[in-house]
């Protein structure tokens, strides 16, 4: 969601993967509240042009899309206050918590599939939100709240307004940090924030 899906530009060009957010006044669940978290982070506390960035930025807040990454360029043009990079992608994203404790996710999963890492993610339908990519590494099929054995590689189909939304069971309540391993031009200090979550029915195929 952050490959474009904050910033001001991409909003006022229609260009947003979160469009129908705005243009249609879709929301996502309650329980998800989506923030820009610098002070939490351990990115630069400014951008490349020197301007300083807030410690928070409430991106969703409730469900509800509520404001956007401003880079220098498109303060200049639309008038508004820089608060973001270049890029006006988020640096220290940050996800809310819920209120699952990751030692009950089996037993609450009770059959169904548990997925440690997905990657080669994209849009499959950019205007609906709809990402594609492949699982990767320890996945497992889990019968009873029990681990069964570990499965093939499946690739997933899914729009965020389905797993944030009608499809969302929870969010766990402990997070893990997570630092961007980029190398490209130079070491990113981009970082993510993040619950587990649960969902019912997600979209995959062998």
């Amino acid at each position: 969601i952050s490959w474009g899906g904050f910033g001001l530009k991409g909003h006022r060009t229609a260009d947003t993967p979160l469009i129908k957010m705005i243009t249609e006044g879709k929301t996502l669940d309650s329980s998800i509240q989506i923030s820009e978290h610098q002070a939490g982070g351990i990115d630069a506390c400014f951008t490349g042009e020197g301007f300083i960035k807030p410690d928070l930025i409430t991106l969703i807040k409730d469900g509800t899309y509520q404001n956007c990454l401003v880079s220098a360029r498109s303060a200049k043009e639309y008038g508004a206050q820089v608060n973001s990079n270049r890029f006006e992608a988020p640096s220290s994203i940050e996800l809310a918590p819920g209120t699952l404790a990751i030692a009950d996710i089996l037993n609450t999963l009770d059959t169904g599939i548990f997925i440690s890492n997905l990657w080669y993610c994209n849009f499959s339908d950019h205007d609906a939100c709809r990402i594609t990519g492949m699982t990767r590494y320890a996945c497992f099929w889990v019968e009873n709240g029990e681990i069964q054995a570990p499965i093939n590689v499946m690739r997933f189909d899914e729009s965020v307004y389905n797993f944030f939304n009608a499809k969302l069971v929870g969010l766990t309540r402990e997070r893990e940090l997570l630092f961007d391993p980029s190398t490209y031009g130079s070491r990113s200090t981009a970082s993510a924030h993040l619950p587990g979550i649960l969902i019912d029915d997600f979209t995959l195929t062998l």
